[in-house]
């Protein structure tokens, strides 16, 4: 399939005037949750909601990270989720469950976001 990034916006769920532009996320349909940088959730106010979250990486090492709500958008698209504290040397990431927040989909031809949708009719 390949891999791509994508900018987002992420604001804070309770005061929208507080935002932050995350230029770099990559696109991992098999993340479930997305990770934005801690320092950028702090600079909005983001609220650590749930702690010690044990995550399992690819190479199956054992991480815990903090969990907080935020509004993610892209271009016209929005949504509300989880996000992850990432810290320093954690991948940046756009999970599923964001991106089935957003009624968005991967095209790996094109290496971009495209609205979902109903399957074209045979």
């Amino acid at each position: 399939m390949g891999t791509f990034h994508t900018a987002c916006t992420i604001e804070n769920h309770i005061d929208r005037s507080k935002s932050v532009r995350v230029p770099k996320l990559l696109v991992d349909t098999g993340s479930e949750h997305t990770w934005v940088p801690t320092g950028k959730l702090r600079k909005i106010g983001v609220a650590r909601e749930k702690k010690d979250v044990q995550f399992v990486m690819a190479n199956g090492t054992v991480i815990t990270r903090s969990v907080g709500f935020a509004i993610l958008r892209i271009g016209k698209d929005f949504t509300i989720d989880e996000v992850v504290f990432a810290e320093p040397g954690d991948l940046l990431l756009l999970g599923a469950r964001t991106l089935e927040g957003l009624n968005l989909t991967v095209d790996s031809t094109k290496k971009k976001l495209v609205a979902s949708g109903p399957a074209p009719a045979a």
